[in-house]
């Protein structure tokens, strides 16, 4: 039997091995941050690691969960970099996220000997990660894996929990994460692409595997998922809000609002696919089937992150990014100022949803989502940039901003006034001056909060199609 100071020994050895074989590819210097990520402020609390882009939060999955990524090749030599520091970064950053459900992406290429953090610093790195950490802990994938990893994993084997080995998942090639994550979310370094081409182009027994996805089929008349707002409401009879934005609402209204962690746990992976193509089908969903108020929130989520283009447009990205410069005082102002940019449409969907979100927050003694942690996960799923990824330090503006609409709901959305054909406010606020609504015949305005209402003209012969108001005070 094998006892562990042998399997260290050989673990040392096979990492230099590896690095013999692959020659050219090793370097003393890190490789460089991606391109499209944002170099951390000055005043980061843990700078002198966050500049690296070690670890990167990259948005959610396919399922909503979010997903954080280590990369080696971004370590720089031991000498240049503190590892308890970096342990410490590494817990700073899932701290953000570990009370939802999360992934993890480790890029293995790019651990070297001189820059690999030592086994008793990841012995130590396990102990620290208690209970938190690994229970919202989905999948923890392993991109490029080696000898050096097997043997590094037979030394933890005892220490490690049938539980948490079973969320290990090894994966060969690139293109096999295109299966489960939001590939062209993810944060990639180009020397971990580089050695993805060169391993499929070494791989013997036919042409190495595509990275490239297969040309889009046509949408179905009846798609809901992955088209464009304009899409879904010329193929709806005109209507302004989405079916499965509507629909997903209007549930949690009714039975999600104390549940506590809605929007932060993920569903069974299947439900969710079927979900969707039954709403792409054109059928009926029922959600009281899935016995699982959890499903309607991924799929609200699923639905505004497959959007072709982001709900708040991309236009948005730069000036939300902008954010932190402007005074704390001021930012309200200036969120309202950017809301009421948005197109039309854009905009009414935004207010129904944030309307629906303020009134979630109005629950967090309940359901524990306060607007910051609302923010948390709905940010990365408003808005996001035209080319690249999100990077880690592009996530605190997008969660501030968030934050706000949130939050102060009523002061952002309160003013600006909508077109006749979407509103028609003329033709009956009269007769309901008093109600503080208006409503469209037989259609009853809900209530977000005290103070604030929505109404959605679902059907008919209607031409307005989505009503919204606020009662002043």
């Amino acid at each position: 039997m094998t006892s562990t100071s042998d399997l260290e020994q050989l673990a040392e050895i096979e990492l230099k091995k590896e690095e013999e074989e692959d020659g050219e590819d090793f370097t003393d210097a890190p490789s460089a941050p991606p391109s499209t990520t944002i170099s951390p402020d000055l005043s980061h609390p843990y700078y002198d690691v966050a500049r690296h882009g070690i670890i990167q939060v990259c948005g959610d999955d396919n399922y909503g969960r979010k997903l954080i990524v280590f990369s080696s090749c971004c370590l720089p030599p031991s000498h240049q970099l503190d590892h308890r520091r970096l342990l410490e970064y590494l817990k700073f950053t899932l701290d953000q996220y570990v009370e939802m459900d999360y992934i993890l992406v480790y890029f293995h290429h790019g651990l070297r000997s001189g820059n690999k953090p030592s086994l008793k610093w990841l012995r130590e790195a396990y102990s620290e990660f208690d209970r938190k950490y690994k229970k919202n802990l989905k999948t923890l994938y392993v991109v490029h894996p080696t000898n050096f990893i097997r043997i590094v994993w037979n030394i933890f084997k005892p220490l490690i929990s049938h539980k948490f080995g079973k969320k290990l998942s090894y994966v060969n090639y690139l293109a096999e994460l295109r299966e489960h994550l939001n590939f062209e979310q993810l944060i990639i370094p180009t020397d971990v692409l580089r050695h993805d081409e060169k391993l499929r182009a070494a791989q013997k027994g036919g042409p190495p595997p595509s990275v490239k996805t297969p040309p889009p089929r046509p949408p179905l008349p009846t798609q809901q998922f992955g088209v464009s707002l304009q899409y879904i409401r010329e193929k709806n009879r005109d209507a302004v809000i989405p079916p499965v934005i509507s629909q997903t609402v209007s549930y949690l209204k009714e039975k999600g609002l104390k549940t506590e962690g809605i929007f932060r746990r993920s569903a069974r992976v299947q439900i969710i696919k079927d979900v969707q193509k039954l709403y792409n089908l054109g059928k009926p969903v029922n959600f009281d089937e899935f016995l699982d108020v959890h499903v309607p929130a991924v799929i609200l989520k699923t639905f505004l992150r497959e959007l072709p283009e982001p709900l708040l447009t991309f236009r948005v990205y730069n000036q939300v990014q902008e954010l932190l410069s402007v005074e704390s005082s001021l930012r309200i102002s200036r969120c309202k100022q950017i809301v009421e940019g948005l197109p039309e449409q854009n905009f009414i969907v935004t207010k129904y949803l944030l309307c629906f979100l303020h009134m979630v927050s109005q629950e967090s003694i309940v359901n524990k989502m306060s607007a910051s942690n609302l923010a948390c996960v709905f940010g990365v799923n408003l808005v996001w940039p035209r080319h690249g990824s999100l990077s880690l330090s592009a996530l605190t503006p997008i969660n501030i901003f968030a934050e706000i609409l949130i939050e102060h709901y009523q002061t952002v959305f309160g003013s600006r006034c909508l077109p006749a054909q979407f509103c028609a406010v003329h033709m009956m606020q009269r007769s309901h001056q008093r109600l503080g609504c208006i409503r469209e015949h037989t259609q009853v305005a809900e209530s977000c909060t005290s103070t604030v209402w929505c109404s959605v003209v679902t059907r008919p012969r209607a031409t307005m199609k989505a009503i919204f108001c606020e009662r002043e005070r």
